[in-house]
This record gives structure tokens, sequence and C-alpha cells, in this order.
């Protein structure tokens, strides 16, 4: 086998790199509503108003859902692609600040990240 590969190896990286973001966010959406999480979609970032000037919503790095827990614990879910996902600076300063203020802040890849991570925590 050339370079250590297993067979079948490179189909599944192929696959992988094919997946998007907005694809796992829409799976975190669906899974979450499955379970009955309340959660909201959060955007972030600007546009420009009728007269050229920026106007900004959300703040820089907020993650991409917003759910709450049990007992009210916030829970922020940043969702990547599989592969070449990355967090940018401010991402990973907003999820420490959450995670250092007894939220939970995670990032996630696919829905059974989602899942592992949520146990894990306790949440579900």
């Amino acid at each position: 086998m050339a370079g250590g590969r297993k067979p079948g190896r490179r189909k599944v990286d192929l696959a992988l790199k094919l997946v998007k973001e907005n694809s796992v966010m829409s799976a975190v959406q669906q899974f979450l509503a499955l379970r009955g999480i309340p959660h909201w979609r959060i955007n972030s970032g600007g546009l420009q108003d009728a007269h050229g000037r920026m106007v900004r919503f959300g703040a820089k790095g907020m993650s991409d859902f917003y759910a709450i827990g049990p007992s009210g614990i916030s829970i922020w879910i940043e969702c990547k692609r599989p592969v070449g996902g990355r967090l940018s600076e401010a991402q990973k300063e907003f999820l420490d600040t959450v995670n250092r203020s007894g939220g939970i802040g995670i990032v996630v890849n696919s829905v059974e990240s989602l899942e592992q991570q949520l146990k894990g925590e306790g949440v579900i």
C-alpha cells in the first residue's frame, strides 16, 4: 500500500472533503430539534446600509448556535466542516470565554461529534 493508506480510505477522505459547513449546521439544527433542545441560529457579521455604512450584528467570533441545556445552562455550538474547518482566533476566544464563565462552548464537525460532546457534558 502506497503511503500506508488502508484500502477504501481515499474514498472516505474525499467524501469528507466534500462536506460543507452549511451541511453540518443543518444536521446540528435537526438533531437539536429532534432532541427537544431549545436552540437558535446565530448570525454574526455585517452588511452595508443604504448609505454605504457598515452595520454589524452579533459579536465577532460568536458561535453558530445558542442552546439551553438542563437547569438553563448556556450551550454555544460552533460548526466546522470535517476536513479543513479551522477556528478563527475570535472564535477560540469566544468559546474560551463561554467555558470560563460556566457555560458549554463546543466545536463540532458532525452530528456524532455533537452527540458525543453533549453526552460528555451531561446535557443528553
